[in-house]
Formats: C-alpha cells, sequence, structure tokens
C-alpha cells in the first residue's frame, strides 16, 4: 500500500520562508519513501497575484484556501473564522484525495481543523509543532508572555497536542516543553531541521565587481541573509558594530533581506553614526542570494533569548555550516543544540554586545582556525543533519498509526 499524506499548512512555496523550505524537504523525502503526498494551505499563504484554488509549484501541487473578507479583530473572532475557512476547504479536498493521514503543520490553528475533519473522516491526525502561537504572538507584539490571551492561546495548542495521534518537532528544547504539558514521550517525535547536502557547496571567491558596487572593496564584512524580525536580534549587531570598529576599522555590515525591523534597524544605525558602516541591500531575487553569502566573512546570528529562540531550532546556520561559512552565534538554547563552541561555530552570551564585539574579534584573530572550523561545520550537517536522515523518522511512527488503524477497523 502507497501511504497517502495530507498535509495542512499555513503557507508555501513559491514563497520563501524557513518554514517553507523545511515543507518543501519534507515533501521531497516523503515522496522519495514513495509515499503520495497532498498539499493544503491556509488563508494566510497571501501571494501576489493571489493563488488559484489550486497550483503546481515546483513539481508539487496545491490546494489553496480562499482569502476571504478577515473578522475584526475582536476576541480572536477572526482566528476562529480562519479556521473554519480550513476546515471547510481541507474536508472538501480530503474527500476528493482519500488520505490515510492528515498531517498538520504549525500553527495550531491548522491543527483543530485537522483534528475536527480527522474525527468526522475517520482519520488520524499527527501534528508537527515547528513553534508555539503563543509564543510566536509575543514576538509579533499582539501579546505578552503571561497574559489572558497568552495562556488561552497555550491552552488550545496544549489541547490539540493531546488529541493528536502523534506529536513531531523540530527539536529538543521544544520536546522537552511538549512533554512537560502531559504529553507521554513515545508520542513525541523530533524530525531534526536539516540541509539538502546536494545543494550547497563550500563559498566561492567573493564577486569583486558586486562587492566594489556595495562599497564593501577591502572590508572585512559581517553580515546577515534573512527576514528581519526583532528576535534575530540584528538590534544588538549593529550595538556592537562601534565598538569592532574600534578594534578594527575595516568590518563593515552587511544586512540582506527586509522585514519588520527594516526601518528601525536603519534608523539605530543613524542614530549610533555607522550608516556608512552598514549596507542594507533590500531583498534580492532568491537566484542572486549565493552571491550576497560570498561576499561575507562571518556570518552573524545574535538572536535575543526569549522562550522562541531558546526553544526553537534555526535553519540558516546549518546552511551556512553546509557551505563551509564561518558564523557567529549567541547561545540561545536553540543555537547550543547546533553549534559546538570552538568547533563548527563561535558562540557568545546572548543580549550583550560587548560580548558579540569580543567574539566577531576572535573570530577573526584566529585565521589558523577557520579551515577546520569550516570543515566540521559541513561534516556535522553530512552526518547528523541531512533531510533524507531525518524524514526517515516518520516511517515507522505512521507505519504504527496505519496499523492501529487497520485493526481498529475489524
Amino acid at each position: 500500500m502507497s501511504l497517502r499524506v495530507l498535509h495542512v499548512l499555513d503557507h508555501s512555496i513559491p514563497l520563501h520562508s524557513g518554514y517553507t523550505f523545511r515543507t518543501r524537504a519534507i515533501l521531497r523525502e516523503q515522496r522519495r519513501l514513495g509515499w503520495q503526498t497532498f498539499h493544503l494551505t491556509g488563508p494566510k499563504h497571501v501571494a501576489t497575484p493571489p493563488p488559484p484554488p489550486e497550483e503546481e509549484v515546483d513539481g508539487l501541487h496545491f490546494f489553496r484556501t480562499p482569502t476571504s473578507q478577515a473578522a475584526p479583530r475582536l476576541s480572536g473572532l477572526d482566528q476562529w473564522l480562519l479556521m473554519r475557512q480550513i476546515e471547510a476547504r481541507l474536508e472538501e479536498v480530503a474527500l476528493q484525495v482519500r488520505p490515510h493521514i492528515l498531517h498538520a503543520h504549525s500553527p495550531v490553528l491548522d491543527a483543530i481543523p485537522a483534528l475536527r475533519v480527522g474525527r468526522r473522516l475517520g482519520l488520524p491526525v499527527v501534528y508537527e509543532v515547528r513553534a508555539f502561537w503563543e509564543d510566536a504572538a509575543v514576538d509579533h507584539g499582539s501579546t505578552a508572555e503571561g497574559s489572558l490571551r497568552y495562556r488561552l492561546t497555550k491552552r488550545i495548542e496544549t489541547h490539540a497536542l493531546r488529541q493528536a495521534s502523534h506529536v513531531f518537532t523540530i527539536c529538543e528544547g521544544l520536546r522537552r516543553d511538549i512533554v512537560s504539558r502531559g504529553i507521554s514521550q513515545d508520542r513525541v517525535t523530533v524530525i531534526p531541521n536539516a540541509v539538502d547536502i546536494e545543494a550547497f557547496t563550500p563559498g566561492a571567491a567573493p564577486d569583486e565587481g558586486l562587492k566594489a558596487q556595495l562599497g564593501l572593496a577591502g572590508a572585512t564584512v559581517v553580515g546577515f541573509i534573512g527576514s528581519f524580525y526583532a528576535y534575530e536580534g540584528l538590534d544588538l549587531l549593529l550595538a556592537a558594530l562601534p565598538g569592532l570598529l574600534q578594534r578594527r576599522p575595516e568590518v563593515r555590515v552587511l544586512l540582506v533581506g527586509g522585514g519588520p525591523q527594516d526601518a528601525a534597524l536603519k534608523a539605530q544605525a543613524r542614530s549610533l553614526g555607522v550608516q556608512d558602516r552598514v549596507v542594507f541591500t533590500g531583498r534580492v531575487p532568491h537566484a542572486e542570494v549565493q552571491r550576497y553569502y560570498d561576499l561575507v566573512d562571518v556570518l552573524a546570528y545574535p538572536r535575543h533569548s526569549m522562550r522562541l529562540t531558546e526553544l526553537v531550532t534555526p535553519l540558516k546556520p546549518l546552511e551556512a555550516m553546509a557551505q563551509g561559512r564561518l558564523l557567529v552565534a549567541s547561545d540561545v538554547g536553540g543555537h547550543q543544540e547546533l553549534i559546538r563552541h570552538g568547533d563548527t561555530g563561535w558562540l557568545f552570551k546572548a543580549d550583550r554586545a560587548d560580548a558579540l564585539t569580543d567574539a566577531v574579534d576572535q573570530l577573526l584573530a584566529r585565521r589558523e582556525q577557520w579551515p577546520a572550523l569550516r570543515a566540521a561545520g559541513r561534516r556535522f550537517v553530512e552526518r547528523e543533519r541531512n533531510w533524507a536522515a531525518s524524514v526517515a523518522r516518520y516511517g515507522p511512527v505512521f507505519e504504527r498509526i496505519c496499523a492501529a488503524g487497520v485493526e481498529g477497523g475489524r
């Protein structure tokens, strides 16, 4: 029997994010296992122009949930309506493709509709937690940790975890938190973030023309490439720059991307008087990203310490190690699961600009260690963080769930 899995997703490719790249890797590897995968995104998959009800992207067929006029943001009514939209579309798609399993991915707004549809159609539901909805809301500034909304959201999340046939998550920090909510350890499986080794090769020499065009000729470049969210700690990188310039006047910071913190970061650079030492490129086409990586001497991941970053492992450092890049990162829990200080990267005390200054300075001073650091990072992802090994962990769980369904139906 070819296993048929219907994935319920917040958003997907062609949008670019860590979420969509992880999803694409999971789908690709599940198909290599011989499974049939089907894919539904919710109303939050917003693209320009709006996507059709069904579309093909990169060889994957996606069912879309139409975006309708949102309700006023009062008492969670908009979230409730969003879940009802997902539920109606999911039942429609499930009746069409006849899956064996519903595989709901974060946020819990996808899990609740999947559980309701699963009960009606007699389908098992697995829930994959990439981050907790309540913690994401704190980072977005829409609630505060410990508020009434936070506590209610956490209760909804915990309810979904308890109702799911099995829970998957991306790292040990989240697994421990899930177990602490009363979920049995044998019902929680970690599918670690990983990389497609074949997609990454050690970095090429920098494009000197591009470097000169950006005003970086002759500079030592400390860079970040990604989305500018508050938790990424790019404000800390800018705060560390004046002290670093006192020691190494040739340093420049390269920020490639954009996001909610874009304007605040530009204002901070001006207030610190370092605006001429920081290059903001804006978002660049995906096909061009590699050229910008090749300009960077040291990649910086200065995430602030908060529940989200202490629990969740990011993809970016793994991609950096796959390319044999040098990196410095804050010592939040999510980074400590990935980076061994002095072996595969350089860690510094989170939320301390002086510690970040010291870390970059120390790494730049240890040029003789660079080849070993680069090689160790590449070995780590090759041996421990490849997608084929990660996705293989679904197999025994799905087989057990399907076998239990067959037994229960006799």
